[in-house]
Parts: C-alpha cells; structure tokens; sequence
C-alpha cells in the first residue's frame, strides 16, 4: 500500500511568485500536492548605524539592534583603548546563537570607519562625581558631544542622529546648535525610555500584561520635568483612570518621574537595558521608516507653546527621522506643568557654551 502512494514517487520543483512575496519555492509530489513550503526572510537592509560609546549602554544598544536584524552594519566606537573592539568581538560570538547576520565591528577612536552611517547613537559623557557642580558636568559632557557630533558629521554629512548622552534635553540642544544638522535629523531619546518606565508602573499597578497598556510622557527628561500622561493612558483602549484609584494614580506618576534614579540606587550606575532597548525601537523606526509614534526630545519651533528649545513630544519616525511632531490636546495641568519643564530645560542651556 504505502509502495504504491503517490508520495513515494518522484518529487518535482515548481517555482511560485505568491503577490505577498512569503514564499519563494514549493516542491510537490506527481500530484501537485505541496509538500514544504519554504519561508523567504526579509533581506537585511543595507543600513549602517554607529553607536558612539561602548558602555553598559552602548553595547546594549547594538547588541538590541543586531538582534532585531534589520541592519548590516553596526560599528562601535570608544576611546578607551580595544574596548569597543572587545565588546564588538563579544557581541559577534553571540551571532550564531542568537540568529543574526548583522556584522559589529569596533574602533578606538576613528571615526573614517564610521564612513557612510544612516544613524548614529551618541552615548558618550560621563556620570556627575561627587563635589560637582552642574556647570562643571555640563562643560565636560558638552565638549565630549560636540566633538563627537564632528567627527560623525565630518564621516557621514547625511547621518540621523539620535542622543542618549545627559543632560539629555540640552545635548540634543546643543547637537542642534553646533551640527549643521538639518533639526528633523536630530533626536533625544528620552521620551521613549521614559514611556516604557511609565508603561510598566501602569502595567504594575493595574496587575496587567504591558501589552495591554499604553502611555507616553513628555516634556523634559529629569526627575522634576518629566510629565507622564495619565489622561491619555490606556488599557486596551479603556482610561487607566476608570481602573485606578488616585492614590494608584498618584503612585504610578511619581515612580515613573524617578525610575532612573531608582534604578542607579539598585544598580549602583545607570541602567542599561531599557535604554539600549529604547534606542533601537527608534534606530529600526527609521530604517524600516515604520512611520513610529514615538515621544523623543526634539527642537520646537512654536508647537507646544516653545520654541528654540528640546523638550519630549510625540512625533512620527521614520526614513527621514522626524517626519512630524504631533500636537495633542493637554489638560490645562498639563500645560502648566510643561510650561515649567520648559523653564528648567532653559536653565540648564543657559551653561552651554558653544
């Protein structure tokens, strides 16, 4: 019986063109009955993306990108001597494993090899040291970023640029200032970090999947100007509000405008995980030009009430890095408080000097 089954004879190739363009080759037996239908995976892009810094977050950063296999390219840069090399080398044994073709190469120092990046991450400073004071921190991270921003500009004059380096608000400001950068090809990463934060308190307090929540903060990325929407949060499309108690409410906000700080008393540093994790949702936004609604730290030219300055709002990304801000009703709470963030943000710019 089995002998005589059509099956057991010879296999045939057909060749089909399916409009989704999901399959490539079927094979059938006599009968054209298929037998194994082969997946075509989706062609890496040819898409170069640098990441300035090879730190926790750093290297969090291209390891997350590599992962999502979307690029072809990732270069790590440091100063520090074969450290950018070394984690690069690190994250490439990794390939295998984790099933991508992505290729991460590291450089102490050269930018020629950042040659041609569509974006660039842009990490580097360093941590506030006890005794010092706010100008003396923004001083030496200012001129770390603004070299930075030269030497990518230099290599890649068409390049993104997304900012993760603090104060973040007044380095995305100061790339501003000093790139020559188009401003729809400047980015602060804040706002997306901060919603995530804002996404798990929600999820925490309401005892629901994160997938059933959304929600997004704006205005300023710090502690005291940071400004969770609960009016627009959701749990599938339900106001968080009608789940929770203003205590709970209240809980949710403050938690989310201190997660970073929470997360440095645990860890003892800055966390790196989510950040890195952030970074790389805006990094393939663009090169899939996916068309994001992501709140990110962008100059204002009259929306929102500012101008002249960075703040987080929600905005479209895509090829072309911000493709439009979206404006969206505030309560007049809200508006208030944006205005402060507004004020503090302008404070710290005021120690920049270019």
């Amino acid at each position: 019986m089995l002998d005589s089954c059509p099956l057991k004879t010879k296999v045939k190739r057909e060749t089909v063109s399916p409009s989704s363009g999901d399959l490539s080759e079927i094979q059938t037996d006599s009968c054209g009955i298929p037998l194994i239908a082969k997946a075509v995976l989706p062609k890496i892009k040819k898409m170069k993306v640098t990441v300035v810094g090879a730190g926790a977050v750093g290297a969090s950063c291209a390891e997350y990108i590599a992962m999502k296999n979307f690029c072809s390219e990732v270069v790590l840069v440091d100063i520090k001597e074969g450290f950018a090399e070394g984690k690069a080398m690190d994250l490439m044994q990794t390939a295998s494993l984790n099933g991508f073709d992505t290729k991460i190469t590291g450089t102490t120092g050269d930018y020629s090899k950042t040659a041609g990046s569509d974006v660039a991450v842009i990490t580097s400073g360093i941590p506030r040291k006890p005794g010092m004071t706010r100008e003396e921190l923004i001083g030496i991270n200012a001129g770390i970023v603004k070299d930075v921003t030269a030497n990518l500009v230099k290599h890649s004059p068409n390049v993104t640029i997304i900012v993760v380096s603090n104060p973040m608000d007044t380095m995305a400001y100061l790339v501003h200032k000093t790139s020559g950068l188009p401003k729809h090809k400047i980015i602060g990463m804040g706002g997306a970090l901060d919603s995530a934060r804002f996404k798990y308190r929600l999820a925490e307090a309401l005892e629901a999947p994160i997938s059933d929540v959304d929600g997004m903060v704006i205005a300023a990325h710090s502690d005291t100007g940071m400004l969770p929407l609960l009016s627009k949060a959701t749990r599938n499309g339900v106001p968080v509000t009608s789940f929770l108690s203003e205590e709970q409410q209240a809980y949710v906000v403050e938690e989310t405008k201190v997660g970073g700080a929470t997360l440095t008393k645990l860890l003892g540093t800055s966390a790196w995980y989510a950040p890195g994790a952030a970074v790389s949702v805006m990094v393939q936004a663009i090169a899939c030009d996916q068309k994001k609604m992501i709140p990110c730290s962008l100059m204002l030219d009259g929306e929102y009430g500012q101008s002249d300055i960075c703040l987080g709002v929600p905005a479209i990304i895509g090829k072309n890095g911000v493709e439009k801000i979206v404006e969206i009703e505030l309560t007049e709470a809200e508006k208030e408080k944006f205005a402060t963030a507004a004020a503090a943000v302008r404070e710290v710019n005021g120690d920049l000097k270019f």
